[in-house]
């Protein structure tokens, strides 16, 4: 069978496709023949080396994928052959709070990820795909689908009424943008790009902000709510925009902090955090039950997830450059 590997050190050109004999199932496991994958910045951090520089090399990659169960090994009880199934980006943390242990059971890093043509899990560590979706739209849910879900609504509490601010138009800004409409809040995006910001109010923004031609975002955020500011910020930028999340979110709003694609140096000034009465929580990905919670909404409401490409593996240096570029709208994804 053929997977992809990170070997050799880090960098785009260091991703390469491999052979491998195709695994067994052990007690508990599940082997899985592999259909669909997605991309998430997280895999172009690791791939350049600026996720975790002591990332031990050779590793397969991606942390997102689905497919169907072809074998079982003894005792599983949670699936059998032919179910559509989804990994877990935590194969351990299957509820309750998240722990060192937890963490450290994270695809793609520090085990390996999903990138290959079979791939077993232990039963604990999958959920069942809804049965609506796609095999490319299953792919996008493991890692920007659980984290905004869990930003939102189990972290969150966000409401019907509330306003929430997200930060561009990638996979976990649009999936909270999707969620917070099922939940009866309202949406308002940044972009830096004016065809985007369109095609997010088509997905249910009530307002948008192009963050190029209007730089003080975070006022016309006040702005469009009366000057009280947002209830729940979506923080994807990182330092570099932090500050402007701060002036944006209301006295004792929330700001979730998820991405760091700004960069992650930089001061933060814990003034305001603390004169505002603003929670700021850190959010990493969500347990199996967040998921499967999720997945319950994703197939009562018919969610779709937006998918912006799928390439074949094959081009899968060029799927990451794709990503590189930011030109995408969604979720990146790879199919054999």
């Amino acid at each position: 069978m053929q997977a992809v590997e990170l070997q050799g050190g880090f960098g785009i050109d260091n991703v390469k496709v491999v052979d491998r004999p195709i695994p067994e199932p052990r007690p508990g496991e599940a082997l899985v023949r592999m259909k669909a994958f997605s991309l998430n910045y997280r895999d172009l951090l690791l791939v350049k080396g600026q996720y975790n520089p002591k990332l031990k090399l050779p590793i397969t990659l991606l942390s997102d994928g689905m497919g169907e169960v072809t074998a079982i090994g003894d005792g599983v009880a949670r699936f059998k052959p032919g179910d559509r199934v989804v990994c877990a980006f935590a194969q351990r943390w299957i509820a309750g709070d998240i722990t060192d242990d937890k963490a450290k059971s994270a695809l793609s890093g520090p085990l390996d990820g999903v990138l290959a043509e079979y791939r077993v899990f232990h039963e604990e560590g999958l959920v069942r795909a809804p049965p609506h979706l796609s095999d490319e739209e299953a792919a996008t849910l493991p890692c920007a689908a659980v984290t905004a879900w869990n930003a939102l609504v189990t972290s969150g509490g966000v409401k019907a009424g509330d306003v929430v601010l997200t930060q561009g138009t990638g996979g976990v800004s649009l999936f909270a943008t999707q969620f917070a409409k099922l939940l009866g809040a309202r949406v308002i995006m940044t972009s830096s790009s004016d065809d985007k910001l369109a095609r997010a109010r088509e997905l249910g923004a009530s307002e948008t902000i192009n963050y190029k031609t209007n730089a003080a975002w975070e006022e016309k955020a006040r702005e469009l709510t009366g000057g009280v500011g947002v209830d729940h910020v979506v923080e994807l930028g990182g330092a570099g925009t932090f500050a402007k999340s701060l002036r944006a979110v209301r006295t004792g709003g929330t700001i979730s902090l998820i991405g760091v694609l700004s960069g992650g140096a930089g001061e933060i000034n814990p003034v305001g955090i603390l004169m505002k009465s603003v929670r700021v929580q850190g959010i990493y990905i969500g347990s199996r039950e967040m998921f499967e919670a999720m997945n319950r909404a994703v197939t009562l409401h018919q969610l779709k997830p937006v998918v912006d490409r799928v390439f074949p593996v094959a081009e899968v240096r060029e799927s990451l450059h794709h990503m590189e570029r930011g030109a995408h709208f969604g979720k990146i994804c790879l199919r054999f």
